[in-house]
């Protein structure tokens, strides 16, 4: 058996500045890259064409061409974490596996099934902070209790953060220190009942220039560089937080403290995971929703009448994408308008997004139903004709995707703004009292 160290790609998936890799590639064993298809997650998607997976497997077959031209090869497996695991440990002389922390619920689940697997067989298991800059308690009250506002965690996040936090980890200089293999077969996206969309996926390019502008323009849906579209970078580690951060401070710090709010869903997750099914503020569970079936598919369709609501969820069903300010926008419809439980919001959302991630799902729908970490008051109702009036007063961004606005075709707002908000109001004072 040929003796290695074993780095698992997860959410990490290049070479440069990544952290888990780096400590890898240091061992003192080759390094043996593998990658997992991992069933417990792709078995749960609904689509065959979901346009995530074709990303990943793109990534994935880049990322073995690469290893490939060090003389290496990225080992892919089709099945569950543990069959990769059991697989590794009779195929080879395992001494460490490493990989980057994940800190979804899932996630945590399975890498302690790893770890005591390989604890058993007396191999180190070595994690590293990667896809954010402070994890879980790095950032926390003098008690060493977490924050449940943003503002004191973003200011002690700030107080806390030196040029340690956001260097660029060498691998480069440690290529060499890869398993040297022929070339592994990749499972094809057929074989594990898949097939390509024709969805765009967004560059992985940081564009400086627009996060120089982005204060100015990461509001208004109808720019076309208003915001980066790097959240499914993010989301996949195909670029690097770290890098993201340096150009972020050194350009432009609104674009700082969307970071900032990252880090801060990330910990929400770690401390309340329970939070895709309960909220964070618990009494927010006693609120009787309506949870109106017809008008839940109205919203899924953008055909609720609100111009603004229905460009955004035409937006996100035809390309995976949603504007940022459009998204709480259609939250705040859903939950409050509609009074629909915000869970259904965000299962719709996982289920679509490009750039899903759990915990800023999770803390965007709980933020926008009132229900999560310093989140919006019940009572902050979003207008959506007065939103669709500030963001996108020449309808250029509405105009693109409801092209029938002005003819007989578009429906009639299916309820009514006063009318809804004050409903709105008076069942959640109700649950609230």
């Amino acid at each position: 058996m040929d003796t290695v160290s074993i780095f698992w790609f997860r959410r990490d998936l290049r070479l440069e500045d990544n952290a888990g890799l780096w400590k890898a590639l240091k061992s003192g064993y080759s390094v043996l890259p593998i990658f997992v298809f991992d069933r417990n997650i792709l078995d749960r998607l609904e689509e065959r064409g979901d346009a995530r997976v074709s990303f990943l497997y793109d990534r994935i077959t880049v990322l073995s061409h690469e290893l490939q031209s060090l003389g290496s090869s990225l080992k892919v497996f089709y099945g569950t974490p543990m069959e990769a695991m059991r697989a590794l440990s009779s195929s080879y002389d395992v001494r460490g596996v490493y990989l980057n922390r994940d800190y979804d619920p899932y996630a945590s689940a399975r890498d302690s099934e790893v770890f005591e697997f390989w604890k058993a067989k007396d191999v180190p298991v070595v994690g590293a902070k990667d896809h954010v800059i402070f994890e879980k308690d790095e950032v926390v009250k003098a008690d060493g209790t977490s924050y449940l506002v943003f503002s004191p965690y973003a200011k002690m996040w700030r107080r806390q953060l030196d040029a340690y936090q956001y260097k660029s980890y060498p691998n480069k200089k440690y290529l060499d220190r890869f398993y040297q293999c022929d070339a592994f077969e990749i499972p094809s996206l057929v074989a594990m009942n898949f097939e390509r969309t024709g969805i765009e996926i967004p560059s992985a390019a940081i564009d400086t220039d627009i996060i120089k502008r982005y204060d100015e323009t990461r509001n208004y849906p109808a720019q076309k560089k208003g915001t980066t579209r790097l959240g499914l970078h993010l989301r996949f580690g195909t670029i690097s937080i770290r890098a993201l951060l340096r150009h972020g401070l050194k350009h432009n710090d609104t674009f700082v403290n969307e970071l900032i709010w990252r880090d801060f869903f990330q910990m929400a997750l770690y401390n309340f995971p329970e939070s895709r099914e309960k909220a964070i503020k618990p009494k927010y569970d006693r609120i009787v929703w309506e949870n109106n079936e017809d008008h839940f598919k109205a919203w899924c369709a953008g055909k609720t009448g609100y111009p603004i609501v229905d460009a955004g969820m035409r937006e996100l069903n035809a390309t995976g994408h949603m504007h940022n300010r459009v998204r709480m926008i259609v939250a705040s419809f859903l939950t409050k308008h509609l009074l629909i439980d915000w869970r259904w919001g965000e299962a719709y959302f996982a289920q679509k997004l490009l750039d899903f991630d759990l915990a800023s799902n999770i803390g965007g729908w709980q933020w926008a139903s009132g229900s999560g970490l310093d989140a919006a008051p019940y009572f902050r109702v979003f207008n959506p004709t007065s939103q669709m009036e500030k963001f996108d007063k020449d309808l250029r961004y509405i105009r693109k995707w409801v092209p029938e606005l002005d003819t007989h075709l578009y429906p009639e707002p299916i309820v009514e703004h006063k009318w809804a908000r004050e409903r709105c109001l008076e069942r959640f004072k109700e649950a609230l009292a």
